[in-house]
């Protein structure tokens, strides 16, 4: 079990009477996740995505049901920002995970949360669905006119 895991299960373990800010455990395991990952480790642009791995990836949509309803990504799975940790079962640790909303900052909570909880494969696609149509989609790696990484 990864330090930061066996951290956060014994956090849980003590009574959750105080905020989180409050329990040290759960701080400890946050600020350890913040001191150790490299920038950019849990983001993916869309231009970094050959069209042909799409297929490769697990793509989440974590807007609500209704925008979930009227469009999203082909192939996308929807598992809204706030059930990211109650369904985080249904997310493979295995392969890498795409997680979007429209511009990518409720997708950057659930990615956090996930992360913290051991799910290094997780990115949020930066700038979201939104940014994802302007770039062309699935060919955004084909028309991107300079290496991605911004």
């Amino acid at each position: 079990m990864k330090p930061r895991t066996l951290i956060l299960a014994l956090g849980l373990a003590l009574p959750l009477a105080a905020p989180a800010a409050e329990n040290p455990a759960v701080v400890e395991v946050m600020q350890e996740y913040l001191d150790f990952t490299e920038y950019g480790s849990s983001i993916i642009w869309p231009e970094q995505i050959p069209a042909e791995d799409w297929k490769k990836i697990t793509v989440i949509d974590a807007r609500d049901a209704a925008q979930y309803a009227r469009e999203h990504i082909p192939g996308a799975i929807h598992i809204e920002w706030r059930h990211a940790v109650a369904r985080r079962h249904e997310i493979p640790k295995d392969r890498t995970v795409v997680y979007y909303c429209n511009t990518g900052s409720l997708s950057a909570q659930a990615v956090f949360a996930l992360r913290v909880l051991g799910w290094d494969n997780v990115k949020v696609l930066q700038d979201g669905i939104e940014g994802w149509k302007k770039k062309g989609g699935f060919e955004a790696n084909a028309r991107a006119s300079q290496p991605a990484g911004h």
